[in-house]
């Protein structure tokens, strides 16, 4: 038995590191929830999740006031059990976010502990399936930039190698955002991967005509066309449009992927680590999604997805959104277009204490 004898969690906020805009929102502040397990073996676990701005107190009192008093004195070995003892005893308010971030918060130390007992990196202990995977660029394509920005972000990322970009959607007309895309289109060819996201902007008949609009850009994924409880609706768009459809990033179960991926309503799985309860539920998640023939391209947190998806057979993009800078000491490192997974022990996120401390909100 390896025993648990301190369970703590506390809230950093990370200021944002780019000005970041979509169809719906401003992306303000990352509100970084931690939890640190402290075992008798000698060994610290530390897990983290995230908010965009709301809610970071409200995951910290879960955690408080109801997961981590049964932690104390269980054994960290048994990931999935205490997972499930989590999720049964807070049955009253899942499935939500709140529940999940805080699931998320504890169940990510648990691997990192795991990880760290077996002197072993995450992306080995969770498959082992490669160490490099392809990445893409966000950051140059938010929705308040101009096309000529967009243009030069994406002249940039190819330059560098990478294969892909992602360009927000969603502007007032649908000629605004036909006009962004060809723009890019015609700068970089054929060759670079463009994807579209609307973060949840649009009706079922706006997004159809949006999507029919897209197609002679050649997209490699649009991404979040309706609302993420609107199953129906992708269905339903997915079999109108040649466009590959990406969910994910706003469900928050295995369930709800099940329902997806059953329905044909997403050809691209984006599961978040932090808002589906942790890396535990994330490789049920991708592993349902293998046997569908589907690729895992998760949302954010690129400090730890480069792990997971590196993990996986499936596992096809990694989002590059840098937002953990002003809290580590060391970069994900990025070769040829490709993120490499950590190799060290543990999540393989090297924290920077004193800057932790700094922003940490009493």
């Amino acid at each position: 038995m390896t025993k648990i004898l301190e369970a703590t969690a506390y809230l950093v906020d990370v200021e944002v590191e780019t000005v970041r805009t979509d169809a719906v929102q401003a992306f303000l502040k990352q509100e970084t929830v931690f939890v640190e397990l402290r075992t008798d073996d000698g060994l610290t676990g530390t897990g983290y999740s995230y908010t965009i701005g709301t809610g970071g107190t409200s995951v910290l009192a879960m955690l408080r006031d109801h997961l981590l008093p049964r932690l104390r004195g269980c054994d960290a070995r048994l990931v999935e059990h205490l997972w499930h003892n989590l999720f049964a005893a807070t049955r009253a308010t899942t499935v939500g976010a709140i529940t999940s971030l805080a699931l998320a918060a504890v169940d990510t130390a648990l691997w990192d502990l795991r990880c760290r007992r077996a002197g072993e990196p995450l992306w080995l202990l969770a498959g082992g399936f490669r160490r490099e995977v392809p990445l893409y660029d966000t950051e140059g394509g938010w929705l308040h930039l101009s096309t000529d920005d967009l243009v030069k972000g994406a002249l940039a990322s190819q330059a560098a190698g990478w294969p892909g970009v992602k360009l927000k959607v969603g502007k007032n007309r649908v000629d605004e955002d036909v006009e962004r895309l060809s723009a890019v289109r015609a700068a970089v060819g054929p060759e670079l991967d463009i994807m579209v996201d609307a973060n949840q902007s649009m009706t079922h008949a706006e997004a159809r005509r949006r999507a029919a609009a897209f197609e002679p850009v050649g997209l490699s994924w649009f991404e979040e066309p309706l609302p993420a409880d609107d199953v129906e609706g992708h269905v339903a768009l997915a079999r109108s449009t040649t466009i590959p459809i990406a969910v994910g990033e706003s469900l928050y179960s295995a369930a709800q992927f099940r329902d997806y991926l059953a329905r044909g309503a997403a050809s691209i799985v984006q599961v978040d680590v932090a808002r589906v309860g942790g890396i535990t539920p994330w490789l049920k998640v991708a592993h349902l999604a293998e046997t569908f023939n589907v690729h895992v391209c998760p949302h954010f947190l690129m400090e730890l997805h480069v792990s997971l998806v590196a993990a996986v057979p499936n596992g096809r993009y990694v989002e590059h959104i840098p937002q953990l800078r002003a809290i580590t000491r060391t970069e994900m490192t990025v070769r040829d277009g490709h993120a490499v997974a950590p190799d060290g022990e543990g999540l393989g996120i090297d924290w920077d204490r004193d800057a932790i401390e700094n922003r940490r909100v009493s």
